[in-house]
């Protein structure tokens, strides 16, 4: 079973009124955007970086460019933009995953593992970590664990399309591939740009998985 890349799309920033030099910003992340979804990681990384000479507390440039180090190979300034990032905005869900990937491939799941405990206990009522902590433990093996956080996040958020769409490759791995397809078609009704979630519907519906009747 293919499992479906979480990868957030970079951040956009400066919407509305913005000064000269803010304009500036806006487009060196819109050109950095731009050369990142062309592959060009390293071009998107010097578009990045320029902007954030002009902004360099903006916690959404710093995940760009955080990405385009962990695109590079540059594991240890990934790290430390991420870092960066998260002291910033400590809720930015998209900088949380790569951080925690990062750390999974490091070998150090258990410092990953402390990290979205800390943030589920200093958020209790925002679904990202226990979405995030269904993640981890799908990575583990540990499938109904992995239900069980995931379910308590759409608790917390029925429309948090990063936990519709975790439970349905859980669910996948449990051999239900009707409920699978229902949550992927949930999470793209939240959040239409999720390429890899619509393959893995075609993929569903071509093997013949079938949409529940309605009752």
């Amino acid at each position: 079973m293919g499992r479906v890349c979480w990868v957030a799309g970079l951040s956009l920033c400066l919407a509305g009124c913005v000064s000269p030099g803010q304009e500036r910003v806006r487009d060196y992340n819109e050109d950095g955007v731009h050369l990142y979804q062309r592959g060009d990681f390293g071009g998107a990384r010097d578009s990045f970086q320029a902007a954030l000479t002009l902004k360099a507390d903006d916690a959404g440039l710093l995940y760009n460019l955080g990405q385009c180090h962990d695109r590079l190979g540059n594991v240890a300034k990934a790290e430390s933009c991420y870092r960066e990032c998260l002291q910033r905005a400590p809720n930015h869900a998209p900088c949380r995953h790569a951080l925690t990937v990062l750390l999974v491939h490091q070998g150090k799941t258990s410092e990953a593992a402390h990290q979205i405990e800390d943030w589920m206990q200093r958020e209790p009522k925002l679904s990202s970590p226990y979405a995030e902590d269904g993640w981890l433990w799908h990575q583990a093996g540990d499938l109904p664990r992995a239900q069980v956080r995931l379910q308590q996040a759409l608790e917390l958020n029925p429309n948090d399309s990063r936990a519709l769409t975790e439970l349905a490759l859980v669910y996948e791995a449990l051999q239900r591939p009707e409920r699978a397809l229902v949550l992927y078609e949930r999470s793209l009704q939240q959040d239409a740009n999720q390429p890899d979630v619509k393959r893995r519907v075609n993929f569903l519906l071509a093997s013949g998985a079938k949409r529940p009747r309605p009752e």
